[in-house]
């Protein structure tokens, strides 16, 4: 049998095994914990067991800690996702993301502005303070993408945005040793964790997480006619710079998001678009549009594997996430820097 025989099939494992993914990390999720409640337990608690569902302590587990957690994976995984993919595009580098750009720790200063000094304490606090330092962030990250030909160059970004967020982490500490109370409501969720979300959080975010993909995905067609080039989009009816203008907008919302509800996760916004990229060709579907859904789908997944192993690594302990996705992030950063196709773009 020929190898083009084979492709149809394989095809199709592919799509059957990126469709389950994420539906079996999720009641995985819901099964398996740092705490005493284990997989038989839950299991019975989720099948409707009478003496399960009358257990006060499985409630409270399952449906107050581990459910919310879960959506806040999807949410956050899936936001994530998508901005790296966004950010990439408008940029046409291959090694942007919000993490290695200073968009992450714009919002986490924007946090800890709003936590110092505007008593910001809950979802909706958070989320606005999150957006505004997103909002900075990204402004910053597009000023230098299009500030001259060598600035705009992948490894020349990734080192401004290392900087900038070497900065933004910098004042955030300033002002955190200023205010001592709000230390403890941070030092943990700056490293990244869905540990303590609430059900109130994730009503709070999901929204603006819909509206963030939806406007990426309204984005996708003029985004690609960006990539042929300024002139070329001109040409074909989009005006660049209210583009970008739009993008960036829409990145604010997704970052801003996704840093509220579980502080600033890196590399995550790497992982999946390259992950992306790599099996839309595969499925048959290249477009921009495709390419944003798998990234969507990749990053809930991915988030949901490392809030697993953050929970199941040291317990009764947790592991930050962000350590977690650096451990798969950071050799894909470094062989993508090293790799010639990727430093000049080739690959977008």
């Amino acid at each position: 049998m020929s190898d083009h025989a084979y492709r149809p099939a394989l095809r199709r494992l592919l799509f059957t095994l990126l469709v389950l993914v994420v539906p079996v990390l999720a009641v995985t999720s819901l099964l398996i914990g740092a705490g005493q409640v284990g997989a038989a337990d839950a299991l019975a608690f989720l099948s409707g067991e009478a003496v399960a569902r009358s257990d006060p302590q499985l409630q409270t587990v399952l449906l107050s800690l581990r459910l919310p957690r879960m959506v806040a994976a999807l949410l956050v995984g899936s936001a994530l996702g998508v901005a790296g993919m966004l950010m990439q595009t408008v940029t046409r580098n291959p090694l942007a993301e919000p993490g290695l750009l200073g968009v992450n720790a714009g919002a986490a200063l924007g946090v800890v502005v709003g936590i110092a000094w505007a008593g910001a304490e809950n979802g909706p606090g958070y989320l606005l303070w999150a957006g505004l330092g997103a909002m900075l962030g990204n402004a910053c990250v597009l000023a230098v993408a299009q500030f001259g030909q060598q600035a705009a160059a992948p490894l020349r970004l990734v080192l401004a945005g290392v900087a900038l967020g070497a900065t933004f982490i910098g004042v955030s500490s300033a002002i955190l040793l200023s205010q001592p109370a709000g230390y403890d409501q941070y030092r943990f969720w700056v490293l990244g964790s869905l540990a303590g979300v609430t059900p109130g959080m994730t009503l709070w975010t999901a929204p603006v997480v819909i509206v963030g993909l939806v406007c990426a995905l309204l984005l996708a067609r003029p985004l690609s006619a960006l990539l042929l080039g300024d002139d070329i989009a001109r040409s074909l009816g989009h005006r660049p710079l209210p583009l970008r203008l739009a993008v960036a907008f829409c990145v604010t919302l997704l970052t801003g998001s996704a840093v509220a509800l579980a502080g600033p996760i890196g590399f995550l916004g790497l992982l999946a678009p390259f992950l992306a990229r790599a099996l839309t060709p595969l499925l048959r579907h290249t477009s921009l549009a495709a390419q944003l859904l798998v990234a969507a789908w990749l990053g809930a997944g991915l988030l949901l594997a490392a809030d697993l192993a953050a929970r199941l690594a040291v317990q009764p302990f947790e592991t930050p996430i962000s350590v977690m996705t650096a451990l798969a992030g950071a050799p894909l950063l470094i062989w993508l820097a090293r790799s010639r196709a990727w430093q000049n773009g080739a690959a977008l």
